[in-house]
């Protein structure tokens, strides 16, 4: 029981303990999954009061708010996307709460063609998707409100600015294809609510052609045998000449496709099911080929190639290769007289390029600016003139903000930078490698101040999940950190996809244990070497990485000084039951299997709070509007620890409202990373008030 209990808002605890499969399993806080209920309210409203009491007044939390803001003043630009000679990107001027979408004229006149700030001032709408018509005269837009990533679609004239017909709901996560000609389009849109059970809508999608104009009473579904089996996410393609479809199928975040290919309008084939436990990228590209990026044979992916009549997997021809020591993550092509397949490779997580030509044979290595990453890959289209190239790289790494480079003539050429000038901190930069508790080898960037040597306060971070690589990029939080006199990692941990398909499944589902084992070696390691000691150590993450931390913090609270846990799942038995969770069963596991209830049970961290022990300084942070994990895991974790922690470490929790899971405007992302990372500066010993907290 905490020595500080009487400082905690009240939190009943209940006598309730079930049996599922054999295993007794004891949920004290369960009340507090409801968000409705009084008691969670006034709960909630308590600690609303005790984070910001200790948050408001913790030192140096303005200077750094303010070093924060001096680094995301950087600014961004992404690689432009071409229709016919308009250039549509992204960009994020100096001072601006969102990233605006632009398009550049033919003639170089440039404009805005959507500003979340100017469709809705208060910040709270944020930009899900966009794309272009393949003529450039129309574009598709996805909007969200308050967090709730319900996308809402929109269509308008690139020329006038203004939408051409009402917007469609119901559009979260949707891929638009359009066909040749602006007219029509592929979408996919979730299932009416009144036609599916309660609360399942999310669960339950279509795919429909659209036509401009018409109500959406008139659209098209497109189906296919097996095609709506399941409760699927849908990818669609539509080949530049509007000949073929591809449509891509996965249940849930379940790490392999289905796949369809047909004539548009015509009847689609099957070509893979979820028993054929393969990934796949498809599309019928401007040379009519149809291209497979795939794990079919090669957990580290491999490209292959087929005619789109001729789809099925016996007629796949091989075309690039797996490669043993580093993952395929994608393929454009070069039309011309001298055609070519740009592929981008990440070996440890670090991005490379090649050409290769149409036979799959290499041409050239094109020598990216250092170690780094390329966070986009884009080609002109064929209605471009090829005076305004044919390939561009977008390109950050840990110390550099967003760029645009465009190949020519053998060798990058700088197009654009993040506009904002930023100084960032002078710092050492590199990639380790360390031993995991069963012997793996697993590596991790850490960056740390150019002068000077530990042992000093270090941040320790990652994701491990989901197959998804966490790449070296341009990051504010973490060169404020490090500006402060800290020291930064960012570990390649198993469960994400660094090494390919075999790393993510090393780290999924009963494997979990090894992403939390290869934390605590990072962390060790570190602290083997001197860069830092537990006293000294911190870990934030958020979302799965919720989780890696919840667990890392019941696992080895003596290894952490303060945890930062944001937006986490901590209820490993009862995750299904809320937001996407069922969705998410394949990289975890089910409670309704005995077998898998085990690996749940053996980790979950909510499940193995303890009585009596120390545990970390810990900082939950959530988002009421989030709609992929349910803040009632902090609720119950945050209740759980301040009933039982002996230490005198502070257990909090921090809220906020109107904003969801994913983008959040530049000044909603300040006064949260200030908030977070004051805290574990407070509880490791940085001192922020007392260094130079501007560049």
């Amino acid at each position: 029981m905490s020595d500080q209990s009487t400082s905690y808002p009240a939190a009943e605890r209940l006598d309730l303990v079930e049996t599922l499969h054999g295993h007794r399993v004891a949920d004290p806080y369960r009340w507090l999954e409801d968000a409705a209920d009084p008691r969670t309210k006034a709960w909630s409203a308590a600690q609303d009061e005790l984070a910001s009491a200790h948050l408001d007044g913790l030192p140096g939390r303005e200077a750094l708010a303010g070093h924060l803001r001096t680094l995301l003043s950087s600014g961004s630009v992404s690689v432009p996307l071409w229709r016919a000679g308009r250039r549509f990107s992204v960009r994020r001027e100096p001072g601006q709460e969102h990233a605006v979408v632009l398009v550049r004229e033919p003639d170089g006149t440039e404009r805005v063609l959507l500003d979340p700030i100017a469709i809705d001032p208060t910040g709270l709408t944020t930009i899900d998707g966009w794309a272009p018509d393949l003529e450039g005269r129309r574009l598709a837009y996805q909007l969200s409100a308050g967090g709730d990533e319900q996308s809402v679609l929109h269509v308008l004239d690139v020329a006038t600015g203004e939408d051409v017909e009402p917007p469609i709901d119901r559009c979260r996560y949707s891929a638009v294809a359009w066909l040749p000609g602006g007219e029509e389009f592929l979408f996919v849109r979730m299932v009416d609510a009144a036609e599916v059970p309660e609360g399942q809508q999310a669960f339950h999608r279509r795919i429909w052609r659209h036509r401009i104009g018409t109500p959406t009473t008139d659209d098209v579904l497109v189906e296919a045998p097996g095609l709506y089996d399941g409760h699927n996410y849908y990818g669609v393609r539509v080949s530049r000449d509007g000949a073929w479809m591809v449509v891509t199928a996965n249940v849930g975040t379940a790490r392999r496709d289905s796949l369809w290919v047909g004539p548009v309008g015509g009847d689609l084939e099957r070509v893979l099911a979820q028993d054929d436990d393969v990934q796949c990228s498809a599309w019928v590209d401007r040379d009519g080929r149809l291209y497979l990026l795939t794990t079919d044979g090669a957990p580290r992916w491999r490209l292959a190639v087929t005619d789109p009549s001729t789809p099925g997997r016996g007629n796949w021809r091989p075309l690039v290769d797996e490669d043993p020591g580093s993952v395929l993550d994608a393929v454009v092509l070069l039309d011309g007289d001298a055609p070519r397949l740009a592929v981008l490779r990440s070996r440890h997580a670090v991005s490379e390029l090649a050409l290769h030509h149409p036979d799959g044979t290499p041409a050239e290595a094109v020598a990216l600016p250092g170690t780094g990453s390329v966070p986009g890959l884009t080609v002109a289209d064929r209605d471009t003139p090829a005076e305004h190239g044919r390939l561009w790289i977008g390109w950050t790494d840990l110390v550099t903000p967003p760029q645009v480079h465009r190949y020519e003539a053998g060798a990058l050429v700088l197009e654009a930078t993040a506009p904002g000038a930023v100084e960032v901190p002078d710092v050492r930069t590199e990639q380790r490698e360390f031993t995991s508790a069963d012997g793996t080898t697993v590596r991790m960037f850490v960056v740390t101040p150019a002068t000077g040597d530990g042992p000093r306060p270090t941040l320790v971070t990652g994701y491990g999940g989901f197959g998804i690589s966490r790449e070296p990029a341009y990051t504010a939080s973490a060169l404020a950190w490090v500006a402060a006199g800290g020291g930064y990692a960012l570990v390649s941990l198993r469960g994400g996809g660094e090494e390919g398909e075999d790393w993510h499944r090393a780290g999924n589902r009963g494997h979990k244990q090894h992403t939390f084992d290869d934390l605590h070696a990072a962390a060790q390691a570190l602290v083997d070497v001197g860069d830092t000691t537990p006293r000294q150590l911190s870990i934030m993450g958020g979302s799965n990485g919720g989780l890696l931390v919840g667990a890392a913090l019941v696992q080895r609270p003596d290894l952490y000084a303060a945890v930062v846990c944001s937006a986490p799942l901590l209820d490993m038995v009862r995750y299904e039951e809320f937001s996407l969770g069922r969705t998410w069963n394949e990289e975890y596991g089910t409670a309704d299997d005995p077998t898998e209830l085990g690996w749940l049970l053996s980790y979950s961290p909510y499940h193995h709070v303890t009585d009596g022990v120390d545990y970390p300084a810990t900082l939950f942070t959530v988002f009421e509007s989030d709609t992929r994990v349910d803040p009632l895991h902090a609720r119950k974790m945050c209740a759980a620890l301040q009933h039982a922690t002996a230490g005198g470490a502070p257990i909090l929790l921090r809220r906020e409202t109107d904003v969801g899971h994913g983008a959040r405007s530049v000044s909603r992302t300040v006064g949260l990373a200030a908030d977070q990372l004051a805290f574990l500066a407070a509880h490791t010993g940085l001192e922020l008030a007392t260094r130079r907290m501007a560049p």
